[in-house]
């Protein structure tokens, strides 16, 4: 090869493992940084209703698909997207109409949680797959759960999706480091909505 073609074949290459994957992403924010929200009911969740002294009133449910939940004396009532408190605010005012000052208290016993609310993780994971999110979530737990990377994963040009206030940001996780190497300081905190993109090695 003459020295232009060995020229042109090291800017071609270079493009393949560079500037042809898109742009560098901004690392994902420390862990210390994040904030998350109370939790929100989901359709799927399994709730614990309990009346003060109305035991008959007094029982477990399940979130149907379409957010709705419905007990005695108290029918479909909007459960997706709030907390277990304004839930129980909620059904403590329809029963306001049958029992004298209600309170109630509302228990999720399964979490699932609304679809805006999950964790996503798509790609190159052995199992991608919708987690519900936990309080202080790390990248390194979603990923135990997908079970790990596939052989094929190029773990170090995952994407991490997040949207704040209305607005898609995207960041860039070094998941070879954190689960082949053990580099700790690869974990990041995850928020609610969170996706993980996990591409494909070229090779």
């Amino acid at each position: 090869m003459t020295g232009r073609g060995a020229r042109v074949g090291a800017v071609a290459l270079g493009c393949l493992v560079t500037a042809c994957v898109g742009p560098a992403l901004p690392p994902a924010p420390p862990t210390t940084a994040l904030q998350a929200a109370p939790y929100q009911i989901g359709p799927g969740d399994a709730l614990s209703i309990f009346v003060w002294r109305n035991p008959e009133l007094s029982m477990s449910v399940a979130v149907r698909p379409d957010g709705i939940v419905s007990m005695p004396l108290v029918q479909d009532v909007p459960a997706s997207g709030v907390t277990p408190a304004d839930l129980a605010r909620e059904i403590e005012r329809r029963l306001a109409k049958y029992v004298t000052e209600p309170i109630v208290t509302v228990i999720p016993t399964r979490f699932v949680g609304p679809f805006s609310y999950q964790i996503r993780v798509v790609g190159e994971a052995t199992a991608p797959r919708a987690l519900p999110y936990r309080e202080h979530m790390t990248l390194l737990d979603a990923m135990i759960e997908t079970g790990g990377l596939t052989k094929y994963a190029a773990g170090n040009r995952a994407t991490l999706v997040r949207t704040i206030n209305g607005t898609q940001e995207s960041y860039q996780v070094y998941l070879d480091n954190l689960i082949k190497q053990g580099d700790i300081a690869a974990n990041v905190a995850l928020l609610p909505g969170d996706i993980i993109i996990i591409p494909q090695s070229y090779f």
